[in-house]
């Protein structure tokens, strides 16, 4: 894998291996129409080792687009687990379950899906979007992402345009909950960077027809 040696975090040390930490302490950031986002960096505890099990037993796979009639590499590997794929690590199952106990007043379903992405390095990116295929496109919902390595700054502007409102350098167990019209009314981004970065795994939490 290119890019700078993956630098564990001190701070992400779990004797008895990796656990998630309760949800109390998600601190809300309301946006614009309707929008809002949940933080709270450090849910996993002992998230290297997730981070080398998805490194090591993910299937990625590299995909290509088109962009403006030219077919293009998406640039970081991808993987996706629907609801009957088992996850590739128990920690994220119990991830998954906690955050479904802890939304279902406001999301009213649980979260389903998991699409992975890996940016191996500060040349892979995602430009600025929104999750509006599906439902998400005229309904609001709830996408929660969950960090494993080295962070990489989660930009968010109002959909239209402007300087990005927010910033979040998820890593190390990092969890951001986009929520409310988010995925229509903002846009989201991971840009690139040329400092030395080493290897991140973001895990998407979705409900049913969202994607």
């Amino acid at each position: 894998m290119s890019g700078a040696a993956y630098q564990p975090s001190m701070l992400d040390l779990a004797a008895d291996g990796p656990s998630i930490g309760p949800l109390a302490g998600l601190r809300r950031h309301p946006l614009s129409r309707g929008a809002w986002v949940d933080h709270l960096p450090g849910w996993v505890h002992g998230s290297d080792g997730v981070l080398d099990a998805l490194l090591d037993e993910v299937p990625w796979r590299a995909e290509r687009r088109t962009m403006y009639d030219t077919d293009v590499d998406v640039p970081r590997l991808l993987c996706w687990y629907d609801a009957d794929r088992p996850l590739p690590h128990p920690v994220l199952t119990a991830a998954r379950a906690a955050l479904t106990r802890h939304y279902a007043p406001e999301l009213g379903e649980p979260f389903v899906t998991a699409g992975m992405c890996l940016y191996r390095d500060g040349r892979d990116s995602v430009s600025w979007h929104g999750d509006t295929r599906g439902r998400s496109a005229h309904t609001d919902t709830l996408v929660a992402i969950v960090s494993f390595g080295s962070p990489r700054p989660l930009l968010l502007r109002p959909r239209g345009g402007g300087a990005p409102s927010l910033r979040f350098p998820l890593g190390h167990g990092d969890l951001v909950v986009m929520g409310g019209s988010c995925q229509r009314t903002w846009e989201h981004a991971v840009p690139k960077t040329t400092r030395p970065v080493g290897p991140r795994v973001s895990v998407q939490f979705r409900p049913t027809g969202v994607s």
